[in-house]
């Protein structure tokens, strides 16, 4: 599949998150993601406002789904969310449920295999349990604690090659990636590239970053969708 562009608007104001989603937008961003923090702040309402403003733009829902999954993603999928997250840690029939709802109501199903012990075999356990993504992820807490431990903080790319192989479908890498590390995803064979906390995002003030977002971007756009195809 080609490479695409995912900016997750990790804020707590629906307005802030509307501005940065236009600017991302001009920039060519592919996919916008509705994060936990805005689902948080803003609800459904988020989503909807999101969805209104860009009426043809995939939009993914990061809810996050532990329990209630039918529900859940039928609220999102309803509000306008093209695709929703359910976590790999999940009991199997909420997973199997989030999948039920994106079938009858139209939305793609993400899983999510943040805090999997074996995060290869989680990754695996969502797609056999009908996914139609995976997000290897490394979760914020996770990295802050062991880094403010003394510790190398832990990577997404320390087992994406391993996930990708072990999976047959597209694969996103999310965790404390820097800027030049999200570009290189698709090297990986990881095709869909996140942005969000800490690269456009403040992670620790959740709000929009400084500098000139527009056009860093526009850059990031140029290069990840100069790859070309990548093989599934």
């Amino acid at each position: 599949m080609k490479p695409i562009v995912q900016i997750s608007l990790d804020l707590t104001n629906i307005d802030e998150a509307l501005k940065t989603a236009e600017i991302a937008m001009k920039a060519g961003v592919d996919w916008l993601e509705v994060g936990t923090p805005l689902i948080l702040a803003e609800g459904l309402h988020g989503v909807r406002k999101m969805r209104e403003a860009f009426p043809d733009t995939p939009i993914v829902a990061d809810l996050k789904t532990m329990d209630g999954g039918y529900l859940e993603a039928e609220m999102m999928a309803k509000a306008g969310a093209t695709h929703v997250v359910v976590m790999a840690r999940a009991h199997e029939e909420t997973i199997k449920c989030v999948v039920q709802a994106g079938k009858d109501f139209g939305a793609k199903v993400m899983g999510d295999n943040l805090g999997c012990p074996d995060m290869v075999a989680g990754a695996k356990r969502l797609e056999d349990l009908g996914c139609d993504y995976v997000i290897h992820h490394i979760g914020y807490d996770e990295r802050r604690g062991i880094a403010a431990a003394g510790n190398r903080m832990p990577s997404p790319l320390d087992q994406l090659k391993e996930v990708v192989k072990a999976v047959n479908v597209p694969v996103q890498a999310v965790g404390g990636l820097s800027l030049e590390q999200a570009i290189q995803c698709p090297e990986y064979g990881a095709p869909l590239v996140v942005l969000g906390a800490p690269l456009t995002i403040d992670a620790d003030a959740f709000k929009t970053a400084d500098g000139d977002l527009e056009g860093s971007l526009r850059l990031i756009c140029e290069k990840v969708h100069a790859y070309g195809d990548v093989k599934i």
